[in-house]
């Protein structure tokens, strides 16, 4: 996986940010694995995260075969999965809303 190079910036009104804490560079390795498994017509998928540091985030998916459709495995795993990395999706944007929120106690507003 490459390296992902961010820059971002953070306004906020409290003048107690230094200009080193407004700005932050970040150069991180983050991994996510994916893990698909169908039992009986039931996909389940598993996305983690890990963060360097050790932090860890894990989305959720499933699919459910229709008993009249015919057994295509693979694109209940596709949907499974994208359902688990939706779901990563929201609980990572949700981790950001919560880290600005407590940085600048005002209510952060993020959407996928």
């Amino acid at each position: 996986m490459g390296r992902a190079d961010l820059c971002w910036t953070v306004t906020v009104s409290d003048a107690w940010l230094s200009a080193e804490e407004r700005v932050v560079n970040v150069n991180e390795d983050w991994s996510v694995s994916l893990s698909v498994a169908e039992t009986d017509g039931q996909t389940r998928a598993e996305a983690r995260l890990v963060m360097s540091g050790g932090d860890q985030l894990a989305g959720h998916g499933q699919a459910r075969r229709n008993p009249a459709d015919r057994e295509m495995a693979r694109i209940g795993a596709q949907i499974a999965a994208a359902r688990a990395l939706s779901d990563l999706a929201g609980q990572l944007l949700q981790a950001a809303a919560t880290a600005i929120e407590d940085s600048t106690h005002e209510r952060a507003r993020l959407h996928l």
